[in-house]
């Protein structure tokens, strides 16, 4: 796992709306970016996406980048094609852009391993929080509210410290291209 207070790794990828290229320097001077993983066809993601939407139009004018990027392989995974993606950013109305890298390089950079997963980082760019976005999951019965992934961007807006007891995510493993999948899952 990425530790924290490690520096946010360098991306250019794409965004599957406008075409744009997105990276670092587009967030330059926020006081949060949150680098989501996400795809479109991840029952744990089909569950809080609409979380996912409120969290971008929640914080659209409170000072904080918001990304979500997808690395799985749309050779096995068609449901997760850029096409796919700018349809669900256009259906749920996602503030932020929705980019997908298609090398995966940037996923690995981030040590991403599961879909949704979550990097907060502060103003200076350095890892405050991978967590969870919420105790909810798929059958659960927990409300999808984004509680922890909240609680630590408000703590960042405010000049505290994140939460200290930091829950991964769970989700669907990134589904890596074949002979692809890095180092980190041994």
């Amino acid at each position: 796992m990425l530790a924290l207070g490690t520096s946010a790794p360098d991306f250019q990828l794409p965004d599957v709306v406008t075409g744009a290229t997105i990276s670092l320097a587009t967030f330059a001077g926020k006081k949060a970016l949150l680098v989501m993983f996400v795809c479109q066809h991840c029952p744990f993601v089909i569950h809080v996406r609409e979380e996912l939407a409120r969290l971008g139009k929640d914080y659209s004018d409170r000072n904080v980048g918001i990304v979500a990027i997808s690395a799985n392989d749309v050779a096995n995974y068609p449901d997760d094609s850029p096409d796919h993606l700018k349809a669900m950013a256009e259906t749920l109305g996602f503030t932020f852009p929705v980019c997908y890298d298609e090398s995966q390089e940037t996923a690995k950079a981030y040590t991403a391993a599961c879909t949704p997963d979550f990097f907060l980082f502060d103003g200076e760019g350095k890892l405050a929080y991978r967590g969870q976005l919420d105790d909810s999951r798929p059958g659960n019965d927990k409300p999808v509210n984004g509680q922890d992934l909240r609680k630590a961007i408000d703590s960042l807006l405010s000049d505290q410290p994140t939460l200290v007891d930091q829950k991964p995510s769970i989700g669907c493993n990134i589904k890596w291209k074949p002979g692809n999948a890095p180092d980190y899952f041994g």
